[in-house]
């Protein structure tokens, strides 16, 4: 993959050695009084042995690590990172480099967002998932209880640096876990880049890092235009607002098993697919082909009368809703998506059957 820089707002995302080459231009021009490395227990292990053996510095440097997994973004573990961070003598001019997925990035951009009112940081994502999707917009932010993300702030970033070596320490369902938000990107802004993700298995493997830059540029589009999320960035939640209602109900039922991100956005993709055809004539062939091509990546889930009853009270807590309403994002065609959709609720449970039949 070429390396070619991204301009984001305010700052840049950098592919490969041109972001190790970021980091240590910024490091010795800023030169920060401390560094602090935040990573998880897996990129601990997997992803700073690739990481420091390219980090040019002689500034001191402290690594702070947290439980790995989305059950540790919450304000406890915030705590112990502040803490930490103030034991080991951080101050405003320190420098906080978050190494790992979506859970690390926005933990870590909440943490530096906020400690003495805002230190600087670099994001590194090392998941599929973070790099097209958690690198892009300044969120950052934890979730409250089984309440994905209710907790942040918008805040940017000195710099995003995606280095596609750390995909090889990936288990394969966190890749597909990322492809979800890839898909997403091409139903939401670009048919031609939906159509090129259609045909994923007949690429060959270093495709993969053309087509995560291209998705990283559709996200960066969008966020450009709308920061703040008052409208067009609204199409990004496109399967998201019964994908985290999924989520949550998975995460906070112990007898049921953990759903990736990704995993039950590809659910939340394909119901709000049906419901685009139910509410904007979204043809259905191209609604039972959207189906089809996720069933490839995402094994089917089932679901009770009762969890749908369940999901769909959770859905109600989504940080989007207004005045009680649930908004959806749906399809006109794809890459035409309509923000503020009000649905039914008796039509959830049929988008619910459609995706529970096999066709």
């Amino acid at each position: 993959m070429g390396n070619t820089t991204i301009e984001a707002q305010n700052y840049c995302i950098y592919f490969n050695e041109e972001g190790t080459r970021f980091i240590n231009d910024l490091i010795a021009e800023r030169r920060p009084s401390k560094l602090f490395l935040l990573v998880d227990s897996h990129t601990n292990e997997h992803c700073l042995p690739v990481f420091l053996p390219d980090l040019a510095t002689d500034i001191p440097l402290e690594i702070i690590e947290i439980e790995a997994g989305e059950p540790n973004k919450n304000i406890d573990t915030c705590t112990q990172v502040w803490y930490a961070l103030s034991e080991l003598g951080a101050d405003r001019k320190s420098l906080l480099i978050n190494i790992g997925g979506g859970v690390v990035t926005d933990l870590g951009g909440f943490v530096a967002s906020t400690f003495m009112r805002g230190i600087d940081f670099i994001n590194v994502p090392t998941s599929l998932l973070a790099m097209v999707d958690a690198s892009v917009g300044g969120k950052t932010g934890v979730d409250l209880g089984a309440l994905k993300n209710l907790i942040g702030v918008i805040n940017n970033p000195l710099g995003v640096v995606v280095d596609t070596r750390f995909l090889a320490t990936l288990p394969a369902e966190e890749l597909r876990s990322g492809m979800a938000e890839m898909f997403k990107h091409g139903l939401i802004s670009s048919p031609e880049y939906w159509r090129q993700m259609c045909q994923l298995n007949e690429l060959p493997a270093e495709y993969l890092g053309v087509l995560i830059r291209e998705s990283v540029v559709i996200k960066n589009e969008v966020v450009r235009q709308d920061p703040t999320e008052k409208s067009l960035r609204k199409t990004l939640n496109y399967g998201h607002t019964l994908g985290h209602a999924i989520e949550s109900y998975c995460l906070q039922n112990p007898e049921r098993e953990r759903l990736l991100h990704g995993e039950a956005v590809a659910i939340g993709m394909v119901l709000a697919t049906y419901l685009s055809v139910k509410e904007l004539g979204f043809p259905q062939a191209e609604c039972d082909h959207i189906k089809a091509v996720l069933a490839e990546y995402f094994p089917k889930q089932s679901f009770s009368n009762e969890e749908i009853t369940d999901i769909c009270q959770l859905m109600r807590f989504d940080k989007k809703n207004v005045g009680g309403n649930v908004y959806f994002v749906l399809l006109e065609a794809i890459g035409k998506p309509k923000i503020d959709c009000i649905v039914p609720f008796e039509e959830i449970y049929k988008a619910f059957e459609y995706y529970l039949t096999n066709n």
